[in-house]
């Protein structure tokens, strides 16, 4: 069970985590956001000519999966949320998920700083103590993209305080997700594509 039930293309191009179950309830609970996910990643190919490419506020990264997934019904998320205690309402805001779909929220975090893993994971917890998310799945990069980086001349720009594999692990190993089931995709060399 778990990182078995993905098809082989996708353990095969991209670096797979879960916690707490979360292929199992993907495939089994969520049959359709399952299949939107795996089309989605089996899709993507990760294009020199977007990193070669200068960033600016939205990566052609997060933007090829955003649209994959925006085709298939997923669209960013804002929850309004609120603590009561004694009949005094305080409003509790979450961040934004990038792309939400019936209870299961994915975020693309391509090269942003690492503590925005912090504020996913943290939203996970929170939204799945609320029930208002039962799965949460990142997509991030692998570490060993940085050689294509360097031989690209854009390696400063992928530095080691951004989001990639490693930055991310230890903190879901040390419990930021709370008890929010994960699934960790990581872009691998293969599906790198010299356009």
């Amino acid at each position: 069970m778990g990182t078995d039930l993905l098809p082989a293309f996708i353990t095969a191009h991209y670096e797979v985590h879960e916690w707490k179950h979360a292929c199992a309830i993907l495939k089994y609970d969520f049959p359709q956001e399952w299949t939107d996910i795996c089309d989605a990643l089996t899709g993507f190919r990760l294009r020199r000519s977007w990193i070669a490419e200068a960033g600016g506020r939205k990566s052609k990264v997060a933007d090829a999966i955003d649209r994959a997934l925006h085709e298939r019904g997923w669209r960013e998320k804002q929850f309004a949320t609120e603590i009561l205690v004694d009949g005094a309402r305080n409003v509790s805001p979450t961040h934004k998920v990038d792309c939400f779909k019936n209870r299961v929220a994915l975020e693309i975090e391509w090269n942003n700083k690492d503590p925005f893993f912090d504020r996913d994971l943290n939203n996970f917890r929170l939204l799945f103590d609320l029930r208002a998310v039962s799965v949460g799945v990142i997509v991030t990069r692998c570490d060993d993209l940085q050689s294509i980086f360097d031989q690209l001349g854009r390696g400063q720009s992928y530095g080691s305080s951004t989001t990639h594999m490693s930055k991310l692990l230890p903190r879901i190993n040390g419990g930021s997700g709370g008890g929010c089931p994960l699934l960790v995709f990581g872009i691998k060399k293969e599906l790198y594509v010299a356009d």
